[in-house]
């Protein structure tokens, strides 16, 4: 380390070869799972590297404000349905929920991390598209903890776990269920703009199709590379002698998108085309035909996401008055997964 430079959570983390989080809950004293040789590696390593915990910072921590943040990519579809979700949840536990949206935005990403850290809030949730790693390290080294939730990248690491949907198994579901409404080829419409998460989908695509293991025809095309009035056109030249055909979408409403351009030029569905969303939001419910979707437990996601972040804040007393079990959190920097429910409506259903 150079004299002008004060050690970071980062530098302890690297030299003793640990999470930042694990780092924290070292140096913070936090009543977390830890072996003796991992608390031995990290008070070793901060003493090498002279570090010094923020002492302002630290002190203002002990003082709960019972306020939390929520930081979403933006408030539409399925993003605004889980912040409804979570401040009921925050609510119910005492606490009041600042839910704020980056746009994707570097500019107000730096905005509302500098908010953030005025506001001392206790803890943080944040979406995995939501704020970028700088802006994480920020928060960890500031001695607030943070909590994610739909994140498959390497901030993650930063933080005291993970709380993912399961869209990875949802799309490897899908793929199985349209096989067995007897589709010969089945595709994939994707958005890759969602980087990460789209990535899941992708997976869960591949490994349903070798779980099939028939050599189904198959394709995958991006929302981007293909403008909507052109995907029926493309679909039926990829699919032609192999039909009927499935598509299973990113969300719910690439599949309304979807649904909407085949009929629209002729295609029958559930016919020619069967179609598989993800999300289960209003349209998949109110379509015609109605859109087979994968539902979300939004009450589920939120309470585990809430009785993670209080456990590591030593609020057990508050799960408790709420009638809540003891929850016992993963490791530190652990993952936890939900699963998402098929939801069977007539875009998918057999036709023979």
């Amino acid at each position: 380390m150079t004299e002008h430079r004060q050690a970071t959570v980062f530098d302890v983390a690297k030299e003793a070869g640990v999470s930042t989080a694990t780092v924290s809950n070292v140096l913070n004293r936090r009543s977390v799972p830890l072996s003796e040789e991992t608390i031995r590696k990290v008070e070793e390593a901060a003493a090498k590297l002279g570090y010094r915990r923020n002492g302002m910072a630290a002190s203002l921590s002990q003082r709960k404000t019972y306020e939390l943040g929520l930081l979403l990519p933006s408030l539409f579809g399925y993003y605004g349905l889980f912040a409804e979700q979570m401040e009921r949840t925050a609510y119910a536990y005492g606490y009041h929920l600042s839910v704020f949206s980056t746009d994707m935005d570097s500019n107000i990403e730096r905005r509302l991390l500098e908010k953030l850290l005025e506001r001392r809030v206790d803890g943080v949730f944040s979406h995995g598209l939501a704020m970028s790693s700088d802006s994480v390290g920020k928060i960890v080294n500031d001695g607030t903890p943070i909590l994610f939730f739909n994140c498959w990248n390497e901030a993650k690491d930063m933080a005291i776990g993970t709380v993912n949907l399961n869209v990875y198994q949802a799309t490897l579901d899908a793929v199985v269920h349209l096989r067995a409404q007897g589709c010969r080829s089945i595709y994939y419409y994707g958005y890759r703009k969602a980087f990460a998460t789209n990535e899941q989908r992708k997976m869960g695509f591949r490994d349903g199709l070798r779980l099939i293991g028939e050599g189904l025809r198959s394709g995958m095309i991006d929302a981007d590379d293909l403008p909507p009035e052109s995907l029926p056109e493309w679909l039926a030249e990829q699919s032609a002698g192999a039909e009927p055909a499935g598509v299973v979408c990113f969300d719910d409403w690439k599949a309304f998108v979807c649904l909407n351009r085949l009929m629209e030029h002729g295609y029958a569905v559930p016919g020619r085309f069967k179609v598989v969303g993800i999300n289960n939001e209003f349209i998949a419910e109110h379509s015609y035909p109605g859109l087979s979707s994968f539902s979300i437990p939004y009450e589920l996601h939120a309470d585990i996401s809430f009785r993670w972040m209080l456990t590591h804040l030593g609020e057990q007393a508050k799960l408790t008055a709420n009638g809540e079990a003891d929850f016992p959190p993963p490791q530190s920097g652990g993952v936890l997964k939900i699963p998402l429910t098929l939801v069977e409506r007539l875009s998918s259903a057999r036709s023979d």
